[in-house]
């Protein structure tokens, strides 16, 4: 196989056509081609080289995907931008992401717009609900989301899972409502339709957090908390970079547990929705990596509900920063 490699030394980036060849049990890597310091070079020196155009053709979509990303990586270094003490050398991957959604995805036609979306929205809506248990596979929740080919042996509440899911996604796509109590409710409400006849507000009985390293807010003072967290959110919106502020909104939310069931897909869905209103493109957290991404709740309960530790939050933040650049520049691309 084919791909570019990039080198970087004393500051300056060196690009080079790179074969790998499985040789037994070992891989053989060679450089075979320099193609220029910048992406332009690269670009110009793949189309030169004719040696190589088959296997650079078959290789299209992974060297396509390097150099956008790393074209827009570019760009952004290029703009010096100020430090972010949360985010750290993620900062620059990030603001790719968002300079490329913002000047390219959002000015294509609204079909080729929509096809993308309806890709996010079934890696999303099948990735959030397997976290929390859900067994339909992905390429059955294709079938259901793209075709409505009901999955065999499954239950209705694991198909209202998604479903919901990716109503609800579409309805908070574009839209810019203030994030209040009446919001939360009705979006977990929609999320948990035909699921649990426990929607409609705040739960009023204690729940217990399987495997939680912390206690849940005791039922009579959700309300309270939640204020709490509102205020927190509205003091630090445009103090904190909006993944940073959705990342911790997620975690402290979670921390509260507002409701009876769907607190994990809530949280989730709300994290999105935060980077949708700020201008960035929302984020899929992945199954395979669950055990890292509740690690990563966990090391950040000891914060309080007002807290901005960064060593509270900092691998949850790392986190989500690598899931929003994976799942940009392998869906949105």
């Amino acid at each position: 196989m084919v791909y570019v490699y990039k080198k970087t030394t004393g500051g300056r980036n060196y690009y080079y056509l790179r074969v790998s060849e499985r040789k037994g049990k070992k891989v053989i890597s060679k450089d075979v081609a320099y193609l220029g310091n910048s992406i332009d070079e690269v670009k110009k020196g793949l189309a030169a080289l004719s040696q190589h155009k088959d296997s650079i053709r078959k290789a299209y979509k992974t060297i396509h995907h390097f150099l956008e990303s790393n074209y827009y990586l570019e760009k952004v270094l290029a703009m010096k931008l100020k430090k972010d003490v949360f985010l750290m050398e993620k900062l620059s991957p990030v603001e790719a992401c968002k300079l490329h959604y913002t000047s390219v995805f959002k000015h294509q036609n609204e079909i080729s717009k929509n096809e993308i979306l309806k890709n996010f929205v079934i890696e999303f809506s099948f990735n959030t609900t397997s976290i929390e248990g859900n067994t339909i596979t992905l390429d059955e929740a294709k079938n259901l989301l793209q075709e409505g080919l009901t999955p065999k042996d499954k239950t209705l509440r694991e198909i209202y899972d998604l479903q919901n899911t990716e109503k609800v996604f579409f309805k908070i796509y574009g839209s810019n409502e203030e994030i209040t109590h009446d919001f939360i409710i009705k979006l977990h409400s929609g999320l948990m339709e035909n699921i649990d006849v426990r929607r409609g507000g705040y739960r009023t009985s204690d729940v217990h957090v399987i495997k939680a390293s912390f206690d849940a807010t005791p039922a009579p003072y959700v309300k309270a908390d939640m204020e709490i967290l509102l205020g927190w959110y509205k003091k630090n919106e445009g103090k904190l970079h909006p993944l940073v502020l959705a990342t911790i909104f997620h975690h402290k939310f979670e921390k509260i547990h507002p409701f009876m069931d769907g607190n994990g897909r809530t949280g989730r869905m709300l994290l999105n929705y935060i980077l949708i209103r700020n201008n960035y493109p929302p984020l899929v957290i992945h199954k395979k990596k669950r055990k890292d991404y509740l690690d990563a709740l966990r090391s950040a309960d000891n914060s309080s509900l007002t807290g901005l530790k960064l060593g509270d939050y900092s691998d949850l933040i790392m986190s989500a920063a690598d899931e929003l650049t994976e799942t940009y520049w392998t869906i949105f691309l």
